[in-house]
């Protein structure tokens, strides 16, 4: 305890010195910061030092071996330096899928050449990652995927498409799942690949969503070649890998919708006291008085789940398959905040366009419209339910009904 307090003294006299004041009280969230890579859009000059200053010392990535550029911190360490972080209110120096998900992956299945030439770029914010998972084809079935990959010498090439790959358009490089054994079982003949997204034959293209906007692209391979000794946990063992990814996809995606329903019912206090009264006291609709604390109730329930796990990741576990209870709640929570907001809002919840609605108006409708997709993305409700059944609650296959 002497040492952490220790720890925590020198961390909290290095921030205090370095930490930009200008990025005080502005903390940011997962999907809202910096993302590196080699076209970094930095919202200022200030947040592009944060980076460098935090990446120098490793602390984008706290816990990560200093061998590969992390700050070798323990967990209590990294405990003491996210608390002053908080207390600041600090920015992320860095986010992205390189730090959540190929990053901790790399860690467990990556041979020793691929941990030293692709997390210490991750560290620095000099390079941008993206996912390829689904295809137009092979969605919740993912393991029917057929973007072929073709032994040739020392390499691979490939032929296919991924869709519904977020910001792909923005990214360096991509990790991929690919058919190397058309012959095997679907499992079997799936091997996880790293490819550049600047290899001649890749080709992006952005999918629009409902909302008007979206950061899902469809991503088109066309004879591109990979190298063999970017293949992540050996040949054909690419399901494996893909599997533990998921875990920490789905950890992420949960923390995502944890840290969305934070302060959901006083967004949805406010908005009811303005659209339908009163603006002090009880508000005079019993049935959206019991809708908003019933939205309050799970928020609370969900904010305590995700502190346990958070707290068994603190202690060292990995993520396992409770992490598809954090992606199915968190998205059906957002889900039904976000239509009860609409639904407050009346007339104004209609709106699309134009200057007869006001801006906050606007965006609640298409934050609405955005999150239908939130229990499909990620990997659908369904294909969670059965995991949870299965590897969560112990239930025999078909015994979930």
């Amino acid at each position: 305890m002497a040492d952490l307090e220790t720890f925590r003294a020198e961390v909290r006299a290095w921030l205090e010195e370095r930490a930009p004041a200008s990025l005080r009280g502005r903390p940011g969230d997962i999907f809202h910061g910096t993302w590196g890579g080699r076209r970094p859009d930095f919202e200022t000059p200030d947040h592009e030092r944060w980076l460098a200053m935090m990446a120098e010392r490793g602390w984008t990535a706290p816990t990560w071996p200093r061998e590969y550029g992390g700050g070798g911190l323990s967990r209590e360490q990294n405990a003491v330096l996210q608390s002053e972080l908080r207390r600041l209110r600090m920015p992320a120096p860095l986010i992205g899928f390189g730090l959540v998900m190929i990053g901790p992956t790399l860690l467990e299945f990556g041979s020793e050449e691929q941990k030293r030439e692709h997390l210490p770029p991750i560290v620095r914010g000099e390079i941008r990652w993206c996912q390829g998972y689904s295809e137009p084809g092979s969605g919740s079935d993912l393991a029917s995927l057929q973007l072929s990959a073709v032994a040739d010498g020392d390499r691979f090439i490939l032929n296919g498409q991924k869709i519904w790959t977020s910001y792909a358009d923005a990214s360096d490089w991509i990790f991929c799942l690919v058919r190397t054994d058309p012959g095997a079982k679907k499992q079997s003949g799936i091997s996880f690949i790293l490819v550049d997204m600047a290899t001649p034959g890749v080709t992006t293209r952005p999918i629009k969503l409902i909302s008007g906007a979206s950061p899902f692209c469809e991503v088109f391979f066309d004879d591109v070649p990979a190298l063999a000794r970017d293949v992540v946990g050996g040949l054909n063992n690419g399901w494996t890998v893909a599997k533990a990814l998921l875990r920490h996809e789905r950890t992420m995606v949960g923390e995502i919708f944890a840290r969305s329903v934070i302060g959901g019912e006083r967004e949805l206090l406010g908005l009811a006291r303005t659209a339908i009264g009163p603006a002090e006291g009880r508000l005079w609709d019993p049935l959206v008085r019991d809708r908003i604390v019933q939205s309050a109730m799970d928020e609370r329930a969900f904010m305590l789940t995700v502190q346990r796990i958070q707290d068994a990741a603190r202690a060292g576990q990995s993520p396992g398959a409770e992490s598809s209870i954090l992606k199915v709640y968190g998205t059906e929570l957002n889900q039904r905040r976000r239509e009860l907001a609409v639904e407050i809002a009346g007339a104004d919840g209609l709106g699309w366009e134009g200057a007869g609605y006001d801006p906050d108006a606007l965006a609640r409708t298409r934050d609405w419209l955005r999150s239908r997709g939130n229990t499909i993305e990620g990997g659908t409700t369904e294909i969670q339910l059965n995991i949870i059944a299965k590897h969560v609650l112990g239930l025999p296959d078909g015994g979930a009904r």
